[in-house]
């Protein structure tokens, strides 16, 4: 039975459709690798791809990424809200069907190696492949960004795994790991005062003595003039969409201001969405098996 994995690399491009869809041609030319979904945002100057397949199909595919991206994209000149290290900033491994979370270590390590030996880019594990407990956190190993990467790579606590101990001129580094599933949500606030939505990430999230499995950070959509508080959720079971929602909707509301929507970006498990419709319409003895599709499928 192959082993599915799924591959949520982060791409510091999001202004230049043009680039990211050549990244996407090179990795839909790998037989068996399944490109499920990309979404672009300007503001972020960053693309998130959702990438399906087995080791084999992963681990000829990620490299194709690397080359495009080394090709075409400097950090030198890059600019946008979301902190970054790397021109393909963060390469997770996610197990699905059949694979485990060794499986997914082993795998980042073996692409790491590979993707540092032939680019010269560095390469930093992080969570479940994590080398040593200070690098386990992508915050931590990001922090610095690229700017600061070169000072940063001359401590021996945070010498790359693999690859130089120095960030590539144009491309700085990337961390590589092991993961569960995560969903990428933000919330947007109706104000365009950056310094509330930091207040509100600060209140949330768990480095800071918020919720568990929430990082979070404020940032500005330049595009909308609107002030957002960009969320990742690492475990959606122990800490749901709904808790979070509500929390920012009470903590802005202490500042006078409206939440006027929230989004997901990538994809999300379909339980998530049905513990938040749970929630918010209060549904007695709701049962999952009660969704149209799912019963389709289950029958089928």
């Amino acid at each position: 039975m192959p082993r599915i994995m799924e591959c949520v690399p982060n791409l510091s491009e999001g202004r230049r459709p043009e680039v990211v869809a050549e990244a996407v041609a090179a990795l839909k030319a790998v037989p068996g690798l399944r490109v499920l979904d990309v979404q672009s945002d300007r503001d972020h100057n960053r693309s998130v791809l959702t990438l399906a397949g087995d080791e084999a199909a992963l681990r000829a595919g990620i490299p194709e990424l690397f080359a495009v991206a080394v090709a075409r994209i400097d950090l030198r000149t890059h600019t946008g809200e979301h902190p970054r290290v790397g021109a393909v900033d963060v390469v997770p491994f996610v197990p699905i069907e059949g694979a485990t979370m060794a499986d997914c270590v082993a795998l980042a390590r073996e692409v790491g190696q590979a993707v540092a030996s032939r680019f010269r880019v560095p390469v930093f594990l992080y969570e479940e492949a994590a080398t040593a407990p200070h690098r386990r956190n992508l915050e931590d190993i990001r922090r610095g960004e690229f700017e600061g990467s070169t000072d940063k790579m001359r401590d021996p606590q945070w010498a790359p795994d693999f690859g130089p101990a120095a960030p590539h001129a144009s491309a700085g580094a990337s961390v590589m790991g092991a993961r569960m599933p995560l969903i990428a949500y933000n919330v947007n606030l109706g104000t365009s005062d950056l310094e509330v939505a930091k207040r509100i990430a600060k209140a949330i999230r768990f480095s800071s003595g918020g919720y568990r499995f929430v990082k979070a950070m404020g940032v500005m959509l330049q595009q909308r003039n609107l002030a957002q508080v960009s969320i990742n959720m690492t475990d959606f079971k122990k800490t749901p969409l709904s808790r979070v929602f509500e929390t920012v909707k009470a903590e802005a509301a202490r500042y006078g201001v409206s939440v006027v929507g929230s989004e997901i970006v990538g994809l999300v498990p379909a339980e998530a969405l049905l513990d938040a419709a749970d929630h918010f319409l209060r549904l007695e003895r709701f049962d999952p098996s009660q969704v149209l599709e799912r019963r389709i499928r289950e029958t089928e």
